[in-house]
């Protein structure tokens, strides 16, 4: 099997890199051209020219535009890679009789109401960024090709930035920290995504009736103020020097962004965990275990 990944360097694609590396052949790319091959999404001749240079048996597909506020200034380029692309990828799986994993998010949602949303769910997205990616959802459906499209929320990894980083070290400086408590989710390990979509490829090319679209969140919820709460007490728990006394919990709307945000990012996962035989850890464990290896360094 020859696999080509894209977005090679961000959180879900560092870890794929590992968890995709025993399934066969692994060609990973970054926006960069290396040996005439580019993975630059927003280079759509290039994108099309390497995938039909690599010809693979498998796309996996983890980059993407995620500047979420910088897609209402920038909302040709956001469309262009996290839609146009989509369609370029899934027309090139469609001609070459590939899989194509692609990832999207709870943003395609209103984010209204406290339910976790269902796969099947009436999408409303708030801003351009939600836009954009259901828009590429929607281009993958429509080409024919075989897909697995996996809507994933609140995604960190141990490497490069991410929330609870932020937190502690705002929380060294910082006597106080005022943090949004009505937008409620799963933080979700990016090592996480990337062995469950290592488990569902080995089954879906055995078993091609799984094709579809998924959501993929760790189990449980918490508010942005109740994770950084949890960040916090185990930073303390394990020794570490912070200033921090209080963490105050705030309304979204105290905190205006140009891009909206959705109030309810849960996301129900009983279609995946059914189809693929899976077991959805807890958010704490992924986190804590982020952080024991951030605390560690």
């Amino acid at each position: 099997m020859k696999i080509l990944l894209l977005g090679k360097n961000g959180q879900v694609g560092w870890e794929l890199q590992r968890s995709l590396a025993s399934l066969g052949q692994l060609v990973a790319l970054d926006r960069h051209s290396v040996d005439g091959l580019c993975g630059d999404l927003s280079d759509l001749d290039s994108l099309r020219a390497t995938i039909r240079a690599v010809r693979p048996d498998v796309i996996v597909n983890a980059a993407a535009y995620t500047a979420v506020d910088k897609a209402e200034s920038e909302a040709e380029l956001a469309s262009r890679v996290n839609g146009q692309a989509s369609q370029v990828m899934a027309q090139e799986a469609a001609s070459l009789g590939a899989w194509l994993i692609h990832y999207s998010t709870d943003y395609v949602f209103s984010g209204q109401g406290d339910t976790p949303w269902r796969e099947a769910d009436d999408v409303a997205p708030v801003n351009h960024y939600g836009a954009s990616k259901l828009a590429g959802e929607r281009a993958i459906i429509a080409s024919g090709c075989k897909y697995l499209i996996f809507r994933t929320s609140w995604v960190f990894g141990a490497r490069g930035n991410n929330f609870a980083k932020t937190m502690l070290r705002l929380a060294k400086d910082r006597e106080t920290l005022n943090v949004i408590a009505d937008q409620v989710g799963a933080p979700t390990g990016a090592d996480l995504i990337a062995d469950i979509t290592a488990l569902a490829i080995q089954q879906v090319v055995k078993r091609p009736e799984l094709a579809g679209l998924y959501h993929l969140a760790a189990a449980g919820k918490v508010s942005w103020h109740g994770y950084a709460c949890h960040v916090i007490d185990f930073a303390k728990a394990q020794g570490e020097e912070l200033a921090v006394i209080s963490v105050n919990p705030i309304d979204t709307t105290a905190y205006p962004t140009p891009a909206r945000r959705p109030l309810n990012s849960r996301l129900n996962t009983q279609k995946l965990s059914e189809n693929f035989s899976l077991h959805l850890p807890d958010w704490q464990s992924g986190v804590t275990r982020m952080l024991r290896e951030v605390l560690d360094k």
